[in-house]
C-alpha cells in the first residue's frame, strides 16, 4: 500500500479546517497517512509556543493520538547526508527540517507501496 507522508504545514492547514487540505487527506484511507517524527516535533512546539490555545492543544494531541508517528533513525540520517549532498551540488535549498522531512520520505522504505 502507497503511504502519504503529510508534512507539518499539511497538518496545520489541516487541523485549521481548511476545506481544500482537508478534501484532499480524506480522500485517502488514514491507514495510508502518516507523520514524521518531525512533524512530531514542530507540531508541539506550536503547542509549547502558545500554552493560553487550549484548544490548540487539544486538537493536537487528539491528532497525535491517532497519526502513525515514523521514526528518525541512523538509517534516515545517512540517507539525509546523501540528499542534502546532492541538493547542495545541484543548487537547491530547503529549510532544514524540510529537508529532514524529505529524507524521511524519500529513504525511509516503509512510506512507499
Amino acid at each position: 500500500m502507497k503511504r502519504h507522508m503529510l508534512d507539518t504545514n499539511t497538518v496545520s492547514y489541516l487541523l485549521k479546517g481548511h476545506p481544500v487540505v482537508a478534501r484532499h487527506v480524506m480522500a485517502a484511507p488514514i491507514i495510508a497517512l502518516c507523520i514524521s517524527a518531525i512533524t512530531e516535533g514542530e507540531l508541539l512546539f506550536g503547542v509549547a509556543k502558545r500554552p493560553q490555545a487550549k484548544r490548540l492543544g487539544i486538537v493536537v494531541k487528539e491528532f497525535l493520538r491517532r497519526a502513525d508517528v515514523l521514526s528518525w533513525d541512523s538509517a534516515i540520517a545517512e540517507c539525509y547526508g546523501t540528499v542534502k549532498a546532492e541538493m547542495e551540488r545541484i543548487g537547491k535549498v530547503l529549510a532544514p527540517l524540510d529537508l529532514l522531512i524529505a529524507a524521511r520520505v524519500g529513504c525511509g522504505g516503509d512510506t512507499g507501496d
